[in-house]
């Protein structure tokens, strides 16, 4: 009898490159540049900064006849690593965060098989976040601070809450450790924008990144078991953005409530844009960080690789998102780059979009928003910053 692979209930890996190159094909001449070596395991290959575009080569590795073990579940987790890594930022992101949070730990039962994983996720810190995100702020010289290190504490809190659970004391430590060190950095990171005359701006990035890095942090402690064991870490560690304001100078708490008043609004997966595959073309056209997409908007608008008919349906979503999506203010931002970018041309992409977009284009609201200049939208959003709770 043919026992089951341990990765058979998931997303098969070639299915996973699949989505990779749906969302971020620009990744694929990079990783040719750069090839996996022959007979070196996933779980092995962590260390570099680019060590996640060799990963993703992997796929080829994992066959239909894979059996139950440690070493496939092994290089699976590695593999799923390396999938949301590159593509987290990106307009698509691959949906494998409860595998990597906490059912690929649940399922690991071999101490040092966990270890292992665990040696993975700290390599993984290190990865590059060139050419896969432009949601990065890095100020105070302790590394760029960005949404993709919510992911990573969310599996840091995977392996402390099984190792907790296992009784490894030594790589529990381990693993708070490494939590407590990746939060005192981004507080680091906010505090110093804060402080820094003319980094308001920087500081409002951060309010977002602290407060969904955090909320990723609570999904990963929320696959913990409900045990006495596990209640002074998650005490340290849970709702760092709501009622827990005590550790790291309440520099999360602090973030939160500017979050709260000032960027609450902008969603951060930007579902209008998903249906424009175009914009996936080129790392250039990521979207940074919302509200502040002037210069994404004016990039849009003269970008070599986009045609007019491609950048007429970016206007189009941009219009249906303004419409669609209440009190955000990022999609009139990027309006306000494209048409001051385009110019005289602005007439022929609105030619080029759907009736019902040249209709909502006159809405009076729509104008009144696309008239506020950029200097006057981030002086507003400074005041947001600065005003009292």
């Amino acid at each position: 009898m043919t026992n089951s692979s341990p990765i058979d209930n998931y997303i098969a890996p070639s299915n996973l490159i699949g989505l990779v190159r749906n969302t971020a094909p620009f990744l694929f001449p990079r990783m040719e540049a750069d090839p996996l070596p022959a007979g070196v395991r996933l779980i092995e290959h962590g260390e570099g900064p680019t060590a996640f575009l060799r990963i993703l080569q992997g796929y080829e590795r994992f066959s239909d006849t894979d059996q139950d073990s440690d070493a496939v579940r092994e290089d699976y987790f590695a593999y799923c690593m390396a999938c949301h890594h590159a593509t987290v930022a990106t307009y698509v992101p691959t949906d494998v965060d409860s595998k990597i949070r906490g059912l690929l730990w649940r399922q690991t039962r071999d101490r040092d098989s966990m270890r292992r994983m665990f040696h993975f996720t700290l390599h993984a810190l290190q990865w590059s976040l060139e050419g896969i995100s432009k949601r990065a702020t890095a100020l105070a010289g302790v590394g760029p601070v960005s949404g993709h290190n919510g992911e990573q504490l969310s599996v840091l809190a995977g392996a402390l809450g099984q190792f907790i659970k296992r009784g490894d004391d030594e790589y529990a430590q381990l693993a708070a450790d490494a939590i407590d060190a990746e939060l005192r950095r981004e507080a680091t990171e906010f505090e110093f924008a804060l402080k820094h005359k003319g980094c308001e701006l920087d500081a409002l990035r951060l309010a977002s990144s602290l407060t969904h890095n955090a909320g990723d942090l609570d999904q990963g402690i929320s696959f913990w078991p409900t045990l006495p064991t596990h209640d002074e870490v998650r005490r340290r560690f849970g709702r760092l953005a709501h009622e827990n304001v005590s550790p790291y100078n309440g520099a999360f708490a602090k973030a939160a409530r500017v979050y709260k008043r000032a960027m609450a609004t902008e969603g951060h997966r930007n579902y209008p844009l998903r249906g424009v595959k175009p914009l996936r073309r080129s790392p250039d056209l990521l979207l940074p960080l919302g509200p502040f997409f002037d210069e994404w908007g004016a990039l849009v608008a003269v970008h070599s690789s986009l045609d007019w008919q491609e950048r007429a349906d970016v206007l189009a979503a941009l219009v249906h998102g303004c419409r669609t999506i209440p009190n955000q203010r990022g999609y009139y931002r990027a309006l306000h780059g494209m048409t001051d970018a385009l110019g005289g041309n602005l007439e022929r992409a609105l030619r080029l979009t759907p009736a019902r977009t040249r209709a909502e284009w006159k809405d009076p609201d729509l104008r009144k928003q696309l008239a506020v200049p950029r200097m006057s939208f981030e002086s507003m959003m400074k005041k947001l910053l600065l005003a009292k709770d």
